[in-house]
């Protein structure tokens, strides 16, 4: 990597550290003079746009790990409780699929996420990216054993018996079993389930990127229980 570029990667990471804490700021300014840059202001359009210019210039792949965290008036420490529901992770081998499933537990208060002896831990360093910090806030557990899980087990997975998420009411209170990407669940843990759901696909393709098709049936679980909150509020 050319001087040039190594000082691009630089302002790069210096500018990630002057986002989350402004004191930090100055330093970038420092290289910000010596590339002969146009100063920018403390905003965050300004600092992300010229994040990905510099990362650009670095030659650096700009994946979503490695964009800067989306900070907004609305993020907050949350006071609303997990669900009690278990997530089973089934050999991932993606840490960018595991890092976005935690995301989205943690931004659905899903509940515990326990993982299979092949799945990538929290302790990865691609996940801890991948999850936008959301690693240490999601309750996990590292190669659970199927009787530490909560019944029902409910298995999403494309399978010809599998009844569709629209036609599926969610308990109170199971486990939801997610599969390899490739080869979806294993056969062992597929025998193990109750029940079998899938998100019903009207395309060519029958299947979806596991972590997309995780936000998909989260999102529902979440919308089941508001209708339900909302009928049980209704008749008290």
């Amino acid at each position: 990597m050319s001087f040039l570029l190594k000082k691009h990667k630089k302002a790069a990471d210096l500018l990630r550290e002057a986002y989350l804490d402004q004191n930090k700021f100055p330093y970038y300014q420092e290289i910000e003079t010596e590339l002969s840059l146009t100063k920018i202001a403390y905003t965050a359009e300004a600092l992300s746009d010229r994040y990905h210019e510099h990362l650009r210039i670095a030659t650096i792949s700009l994946k979503e790990h490695s964009f800067l965290p989306n900070i907004s008036h609305l993020d907050s420490l949350s006071n609303e409780p997990f669900l009690p529901i278990d997530i089973y992770l089934d050999n991932l081998r993606s840490a960018h699929n595991v890092g976005s499933i935690l995301r989205t537990t943690e931004a659905f208060r899903l509940g515990e996420i326990h993982f299979s002896e092949k799945t990538p831990f929290t302790d990865h360093p691609k996940i801890a990216k991948s999850s936008m910090g959301t690693a240490t806030l999601v309750p996990c557990h590292h190669n659970s054993p199927m009787t530490a899980l909560k019944r029902p087990l409910i298995a999403l997975e494309t399978h010809e018996t599998a009844l569709s998420t629209y036609d599926f009411t969610f308990p109170e209170s199971f486990t939801l079993l997610v599969g390899n990407e490739e080869y979806g669940l294993s056969k062992a843990v597929l025998d193990s389930a109750d029940v079998i759901i899938k998100i019903p696909l009207l395309g060519a393709k029958n299947s979806l990127n596991v972590a997309n098709a995780f936000a998909i049936a989260a999102s529902e679980i979440r919308r089941q229980l508001y209708l339900r909150s909302l009928i049980n509020r209704s008749s008290s």
